[in-house]
């Protein structure tokens, strides 16, 4: 596996664990084609993205992983820090994080908040 196969393997494994949908499907579930995902994010989707790479990062600067199968697991960890932030906010609010909004419902300034 080439290098750049290999980060976006380890960029669909953060996203499926943080998020609980891989990459095509997060994609598909905000009715993306060739968009960016990460411009169609919510702030909050894209804050737990940041965090779920920002902790893999630190912990691959304590780890210092050798090889695809360490990275991943690296890589796993960072993202479940992220998970663990996404499931304490979509307890308090009662509103799941993964939204369905696009960077054309993200401009238009018609964000709804869903009912409890």
């Amino acid at each position: 596996m080439q290098q750049g196969q290999e980060y976006a393997a380890l960029t669909d494994l953060m996203s499926r664990v943080w998020s609980d949908l891989s990459t095509r499907e997060y994609k598909q579930h905000k009715g993306l084609k060739k968009e960016n995902l990460r411009d169609n994010m919510t702030n909050t989707e894209l804050v737990l993205n940041m965090l779920a790479e920002v902790a893999a990062t630190d912990i691959s600067l304590v780890r210092n992983p050798q090889g695809l199968a360490e990275s991943a697991t690296v890589a796993a960890e960072g993202a479940q820090t992220a998970k663990a932030a996404r499931l304490q906010l979509e307890k308090s609010t009662g509103q799941p994080v993964v939204s369905r909004l696009n960077a054309e419902g993200l401009g238009t300034g018609k964000i709804e908040r869903r009912k409890k």
